[in-house]
């Protein structure tokens, strides 16, 4: 498999969504009220080439610089740019040239229609494992998003690589795609269709955790995942017996330790971040109410203090003491628990 046989596919044979053989490459319709709210500006002809298989919309970005790998046409890119608003930036990246056409056709529209003195967005040509020949710097992001675009990536530990130096200390690294429950074997990989439809390039969870950690990002965390349902009886049993996850993981650019640890720390959200005055989910496992004391481990904590959440929060303890293991803390697990996280039970 090779970038053109997947700009052919996503340039040329599909014309819209509705071109698509499956639906790995679809998001789900249980997304929050104030997402939609902000889909809903977005043009016609940009949300019509739309292909992704999550949801990209972490909370506090006001005024955060954003970038988005595989933006596509840039239907994400422009519900963000109302998310980070006049004072932010969000930045697309995509190797289809038909995709950014669209893209950059409406950005006027999007500006005028969304109240900006100009446009808050920008987009540029050029394959998401080879960051480093665009004009981008160091240290200069604060998120970075992706939605079912890893997958499609022929080199996914460049990509994760460069995501981890592009971002700021304390940046986040928030994506959803596609996961498989054991490596696909090379005749599937090779198949356009199934690469295409975000199928044979899923990588195996745990080989994705692993090359995460390598790039730098200790401890990923879980935020949610769902079964895939290929709905394409001919493909679903050239696959078989893969089983497919859709989730959504967040990676921090921090120094983080390899397992949770306990330190007797704990934090109290104020319920002061936009659209989540009652409780903040940091990821499957860490369910915070607000004004609630809540027990968390040296990395929850370093999550939450050293990063863009740092003002929402107060802050119990330190790391003078160390007391152990955090009470049900775990290693790499499949996507089996009901909550949805594969490493810290904190």
């Amino acid at each position: 498999m090779n970038h053109v046989s997947v700009q052919d596919y996503y340039g040329r044979v599909l014309q819209g969504s509705s071109d698509l053989k499956t639906n790995a490459c679809c998001t789900p319709d249980d997304m929050p009220d104030y997402v939609k709210a902000v889909l809903s500006k977005v043009h016609d002809e940009v949300l019509t080439r739309y292909y992704g298989c999550g949801l990209i919309a972490p909370l506090a970005l006001e005024g955060a610089t954003v970038l988005d790998l595989g933006c596509g046409a840039g239907r994400d890119v422009y519900a963000l740019s109302q998310l980070v608003g006049e004072n932010g930036r969000v930045i697309g990246v995509d190797m289809t040239e038909e995709q950014l056409a669209i893209a950059n056709a409406h950005r006027d529209w999007h500006a005028e229609r969304f109240g900006h003195a100009e446009s808050n967005v920008a987009f540029h040509q050029g394959y998401i494992e080879e960051l480093d020949k665009l004009p981008l710097q160091d240290n200069s992001v604060d998120v970075i998003v992706s939605n079912c675009v890893l997958n499609l990536a022929m080199d996914k530990a460049a990509v994760l690589e460069h995501a981890f130096r592009l971002l700021k200390p304390g940046g986040e690294m928030y994506f959803s795609d596609i996961y498989a429950d054991r490596r696909i074997p090379e005749d599937l990989r090779q198949d356009p269709i199934l690469y295409g439809e975000c199928l044979s390039g899923a990588l195996y969870v745990n080989d994705f955790e692993h090359m995460a950690r390598i790039a730098g990002f200790g401890d990923p965390r879980l935020v949610s995942h769902r079964p895939l349902e290929i709905e394409n009886r001919e493909l679903e049993e050239r696959v078989a017996p893969i089983n497919f996850t859709s989730a959504t993981y967040r990676l921090f650019k921090l120094e983080l330790e390899p397992d949770c640890e306990d330190y007797g720390q704990a934090v109290i959200y104020k319920g002061s971040i936009p659209h989540a005055p009652h409780d903040f989910d940091l990821d499957g496992h860490h369910h915070i109410e607000t004004g609630k004391v809540y027990p968390v481990c040296g990395n929850t904590w370093k999550m939450l203090h050293d990063t863009r959440f740092a003002v929402h929060f107060d802050f119990i303890g330190s790391f003078d003491t160390h007391y152990g293991i955090f009470a049900g803390c775990g290693g790499i697990e499949q996507f089996g628990d009901a909550a949805g996280n594969a490493d810290c039970g904190c």
